[in-house]
């Protein structure tokens, strides 16, 4: 295998340098007059006609915010743009909160999502460290709003949709919200210095490694308001977007990287007291791969599978990759064992020959099982979030949320 496959080689170092750089040029048209973001197409040129939705702004936000520490040109005003359109016309000034987004023409898109409201914390609390204009406010009220409508205490878990008026509030509960809700949450705690955001990750941990040990290691996805799993849930629509059926592998290591991440700042040298987070991140690696990658006699990570660890939706989307990336890589570090380093390669190898856009540049966004382009769920190449971390999460302090990791080690 190449040498710019396998971690810690200058190689590597370098080539996921030069899809950094692709993908910040990529993403730059994503503004629109208002600042909420346009969804991009498949060489970045925006697809006005789609809505502009607020957690796709927020991504956007995010990732210039650690373009501007990396000295990318142009990402200041980027970031810019997209607080501007969360604290203007995303921004509901009549009932709080952020809506889910805007239509092409303008019109409101009805209900708030604690999904979307995880991602404003995580923009805020971006751009408040890159110093940007309007994002301490945006931060302060992102958490006000988060704290009154989404979080319960007494569960330790996030509640997911409301209306618009967030006058009621819907039954599903789900894992999707509360997993950006632990990212945002220890991106508060590390760049903030709110402590009690960390311990509300560790609450939302507890509640998620109990349910996936009980279920094989694979991660039921959605619940009742009660708490109870729902494994049928959208039975009839198993490729959703959002609330696919079955489990998400991807989830799977996502959320492995996050306890590790949790498991690191929280324990710091206690190495006792962190190990059993890290042996269930392994666990949920692990299952993951053994259930969905090069499952059907192709490369890639299937989106979903049944109960019985079986695919159900073979086709390969970008995000999945990005979190097999970055797991991969942060279990190498935390536990030096080889057979993370040789499942980096192999991701990067796929990556390279599959996922890359080698032409319009950056990533496929959906691959079918074949893994030829396939638009079904995602067409085009909304945001460059998950592909931007992919190529940071691997070298920088895995204990850290990644733009604090980034700015901290810039400045050295």
């Amino acid at each position: 295998m190449e040498k710019k496959y396998r971690i810690d080689t200058q190689e590597n170092r370098d080539f996921l340098s030069g899809i950094r750089d692709g993908l910040l040029s990529f993403g730059h048209r994503f503004p629109s007059p208002g600042g909420s973001s346009y969804y991009l197409g498949d060489d970045g040129t925006p697809w006005k006609e789609k809505n502009r939705e607020a957690y796709v702004t927020c991504r956007m936000a995010h990732v210039y915010s650690i373009g501007s520490f990396l000295g990318h040109e142009g990402s200041g005003e980027l970031v810019d743009a997209a607080v501007r359109g969360l604290a203007g016309e995303l921004r509901d000034t009549e009932n709080g909160g952020w809506y889910e987004g805007l239509t092409a023409e303008g019109g409101i898109l009805p209900g708030k999502q604690c999904y979307a409201h995880a991602f404003v914390i995580l923009a805020g609390t971006s751009a408040y460290l890159a110093g940007r204009d309007g994002a301490e406010k945006l931060l302060e009220e992102a958490l006000k709003a988060y704290d009154k409508y989404y979080w319960n205490e007494a569960e330790g878990l996030s509640s997911d949709n409301w209306n618009t008026e967030f006058t009621v509030m819907d039954d599903y509960r789900g894992l999707n919200a509360n997993m950006h809700s632990v990212e945002a949450f220890l991106a508060v705690a590390d760049i903030a210095g709110k402590e009690e955001y960390r311990v509300r990750a560790g609450r939302i941990i507890d509640h998620v490694i109990g349910w996936a040990k009980d279920n094989h290691w694979r991660i039921p996805e959605h619940y009742t308001k009660d708490w109870e799993p729902d494994l049928e849930k959208n039975r009839e629509k198993p490729d959703d977007p959002f609330k696919p059926y079955g489990a998400t592998p991807g989830h799977g290591l996502e959320w492995g990287r996050l306890i590790t991440q949790w498991a690191l700042s929280t324990y710091k040298e206690d190495r006792e007291g962190m190990a059993p987070y890290i042996d269930a991140a392994q666990a949920l690696f692990h299952r993951a791969v053994e259930d969905a990658w090069n499952a059907d006699g192709a490369p890639g990570v299937c989106y979903t599978t049944g109960w019985d660890g079986v695919p159900i939706v073979h086709e390969r989307m970008h995000w999945t990759l990005a979190e097999a990336i970055n797991t991969a890589a942060v279990l190498y570090r935390v536990t030096k064992k080889e057979e993370y380093a040789d499942a980096y390669a192999e991701f990067m190898e796929y990556l390279d020959e599959k996922v890359l856009d080698h032409v319009n540049g950056s990533w496929f966004h959906q691959l079918d099982r074949n893994n030829k382009v396939s638009g079904t769920v995602w067409p085009g190449k909304c945001d460059i979030y998950h592909a931007l971390q992919a190529t940071l999460i691997p070298y920088y302090a895995p204990e850290a949320s990644i733009a604090l990791a980034v700015k901290n080690q810039m400045a050295e």
